[in-house]
């Protein structure tokens, strides 16, 4: 019965269960951006250790050969001396003892006069003595009829062998040359030290003597000026009639009356200010009520005194007549008025008395401020007079002073002058003024410099180690498939489902088809991988329901992925589930050769059907034509069937659709075998229609590029990828897998033997 589901979208909407799948961000981190950890480089250097031992050994081998080659035909010689290097300094013949010079500056000049020892023009000059040139090794550059030709190859040859190098601790430059004869290397060295020292010297003494002769002008010159300075100062004192000018005095006489002119203007002005503040005070006390001050002068007043005493006796009257009489008797009374009379006499009296108080004061202080400002107008008269005469002295002073110092500079300069042409001329005929001495000649070398075994020996298996290190890392980084689970999960990042071995790893698989391992080899590990694959697909799906139709693919042909299928449909069939597995890869079709034999041994002996999913696709025939038994319990077939003229278009019709809806309905598990995702769109489609992709790498096609790129396209698609199974995978030295290849062997040894 045909499904006729055309008006049915492909599209459909995706379980809640999946799409927290689908929003898993994309990897950003690149193969490139990995580092490789400690166990992935002894996992390299395990697999590559026959061709580390090997590049090993050949560089052993080559070393000594190249020793033992140097050695009998071209050996080398050094010879080497020293040179002493003073202090960089110039030092005083007249004194003894030498002045103490930083290490480092020391040291820098050794540099320089190792510097000096290897420029051009003193290995040019060093070349034209006739010494050298009658050597074997100047001969060895040419003949004589080519020199220049032969001086340029020597001064390249000098460049490389000849030797100056400065002591960091001690004052010596050791000079060396290298060739290939004992002798000559020892009188070339000698010869150099030589050159150099008679240079040294002779540039050191024309300098000198090129010196003296400027500073006798200079101090020539500076005796001219100095008698110039003589008339000027005799000059000042002559124009001024000043004779003292030179006296080194502490002060002079018109300073000192300067200064005390000057002592008793301030004292005049702080009187002066002390007075008018007194005056500003007294004038306020005129206007306001009568202070203290006068207070007490106004009580000293004998008329007040008498005032005072009179009231006191009345008060005391009072106070008895109170006491006799009371308030309102007559003689109470009179002395009440007499009280009064007094208090008003002696408030009258004080008024008076401090009125005149004040003023007197007032004026008192106003005649002494008149006085002071008269003295001190004449003390400001005296002291601008003394002024006067101190700035016309201190005009004179100044410049007295100031021709006397010209006069004393040049004569401190003369006397310096005379001093240094005499250290000069003594320093021209020391024998260590050009700062270097030749300690010694150069011995003959007894031993060869070069070849040394220790050198090349261990040299030559270093280099052939470490060629074979990088041959191995090379190999490694260029080799990009994904090998290893290690692989899959540093450079893909999807979850891994399952790592099935290569079948060639274990003998009693040989001859048995990998489609059907797990039916043809139960305990096999292959087999047992195939059974983790179906648990890590259960449980990682535990959370959010199990995805019941699966798509198998992968990112190009021939990579296992109809073997997966078959494989994971037959485990799950002997589980106890109804699965459906269906061919849907109509450009490479394999499900109606995987089955073939089985379908000749049904039970019914039903005739052979020719019909698959093309047909059922295209309407031709109803899914109960299409499918048929696998010989299996549980497990159905759908056969590809004819190769269709437009396949991606009859995945993507609402036939497929339908025939997923209606299997669901039938069957516990659908797994779709279909095309590779990155070489066909159709694969794209079953993506879209099924709950779930599973991707298959295989250890020894899939490059990472490849799987990067798949993963990329299905998310792009907005599909569930569910993860991957790693296929193929070999036993590599040093990985994990091997050790558990190995574990497995010994463990399945007595279920076997039984």
């Amino acid at each position: 019965m045909a499904i006729n589901n055309s008006n049915r979208d492909m599209d459909k909407p995706v379980p809640a269960r999946i799409q927290p799948m689908l929003r898993r961000p994309v990897p950003q981190a690149a193969s490139s951006q990995m580092m490789l950890t400690p166990k992935d480089i002894m996992s390299i250097l395990r697999r590559h250790l026959w061709l580390i031992i090997i590049l090993t050994f050949i560089g052993f081998i080559g070393g000594g050969t190249t020793w033992f080659l140097l050695r009998r035909y071209a050996p080398k010689y050094t010879a080497s001396t020293y040179i002493r290097v003073l202090p960089p300094v110039e030092t005083d013949p007249m004194k003894i003892g030498s002045p103490i010079v930083a290490k480092d500056i020391q040291y820098g000049r050794r540099v320089y006069i190792a510097s000096l020892l290897k420029e051009q023009s003193m290995l040019m000059d060093l070349l034209g003595r006739d010494a050298i040139q009658a050597t074997d090794w100047y001969k060895s550059f040419g003949s004589d009829t080519n020199r220049g030709q032969r001086m340029r190859e020597a001064l390249e040859d000098l460049k490389n062998n000849m030797g100056a190098s400065a002591s960091r601790d001690a004052e010596f430059v050791v000079v060396s040359m290298t060739c290939g004869s004992p002798d000559e290397s020892a009188g070339i060295v000698n010869e150099m030290v030589d050159l150099f020292i008679n240079s040294q010297r002779d540039t050191t003494v024309s300098g000198v003597r090129g010196k003296l002769v400027e500073l006798e002008k200079r101090r020539t010159s500076l005796e001219r000026e100095l008698d110039l300075a003589e008339r000027a100062l005799k000059e000042v004192r002559d124009s001024t009639g000043i004779t003292d000018l030179e006296e080194k005095q502490f002060q002079n006489t018109i300073t000192l009356r300067l200064n005390k002119l000057d002592q008793d203007q301030q004292e005049l002005l702080l009187e002066v200010t002390s007075l008018q503040s007194d005056i500003v005070i007294l004038e306020e006390r005129t206007r306001g009520p009568i202070p203290i001050q006068v207070e007490n002068e106004v009580e000293r007043d004998p008329t007040m005194m008498m005032l005072t005493q009179q009231m006191f006796a009345a008060k005391t009257a009072l106070a008895q007549g109170q006491t006799k009489y009371g308030e309102n008797h007559r003689i109470v009374r009179e002395l009440k008025e007499r009280i009064d009379d007094l208090q008003q006499r002696r408030d009258i009296r004080r008024q008076d008395i401090g009125e005149q108080t004040r003023r007197a004061q007032l004026e008192y202080a106003q005649d002494q401020l008149k006085s002071m400002q008269e003295k001190l107008d004449r003390a400001e008269s005296q002291r601008k007079e003394a002024q006067l005469q101190k700035q016309r002295f201190d005009l004179a002073k100044v410049e007295y002073d100031k021709r006397l110092e010209i006069r004393d500079q040049l004569r401190e300069q003369v006397n310096g002058l005379k001093d240094l042409i005499e250290q000069r001329r003594i320093q021209a005929e020391d024998p260590e003024a050009p700062k270097v001495i030749s300690v010694g000649k150069a011995p003959k070398p007894l031993e060869m410099s070069s070849p040394k075994w220790k050198l090349y020996f261990p040299g030559g298996t270093m280099l052939g180690f470490a060629s074979a290190i990088g041959l191995a890392f090379l190999f490694e980084l260029l080799n990009d498939l994904l090998r290893t689970p290690r692989d899959v999960v540093r450079y893909v990042k999807i979850p891994l489902l399952g790592v099935i071995p290569n079948a060639s790893e274990g003998h009693e698989l040989e001859g048995i088809n990998p489609t059907h391992i797990v039916r043809s080899a139960p305990y096999s590990i292959v087999s047992e991988a195939y059974r983790q694959l179906q648990i890590n697909l259960r449980l990682s799906q535990r959370n959010d329901g199990e995805a019941k139709v699966l798509f198998i693919t992968s990112c190009g042909g021939g990579e296992g992925k109809t073997s997966l299928a078959v494989n994971l449909a037959t485990l799950l069939a002997d589980g106890g589930e109804r699965v459906l597995l269906v061919d849907a890869n109509f450009w490479r079709p394999a499900m109606h050769k995987e089955f073939s034999e089985n379908r000749d041994n049904l039970a019914d002996k039903s005739p052979k059907s020719t019909f698959g999913l093309s047909n059922l696709l295209s309407g031709q025939a109803a899914a109960e034509k299409v499918i048929r038994p696998s010989g299996i319990d549980n497990l159905d077939i759908i056969d590809a069937g004819p190769t269709p003229s437009n396949p991606t278009e009859l995945l993507a019709s609402g036939n497929m659709s339908g025939l997923i809806e209606k299997s669901r309905q039938q069957y516990d598990r659908i797994i779709i075998d279909g095309a590779p995702i990155l070489l066909v769109g159709g694969a794209k489609v079953l993506a879209g229609c099924s709950d779930g992709t599973i991707l298959v790498f295989n250890a020894d096609m899939t490059r990472r590029g490849a799987a990067l790129r798949a993963v990329r396209e299905l998310r792009e698609l907005n599909v569930s990828v569910l993860g991957c199974v790693l296929l193929g995978v070999r036993v590599l030295k040093g990985g994990y897998f091997q050790e558990q290849f190995r574990s497995f062997q010994k463990y399945q040894q007595p279920l076997l033997a039984g």
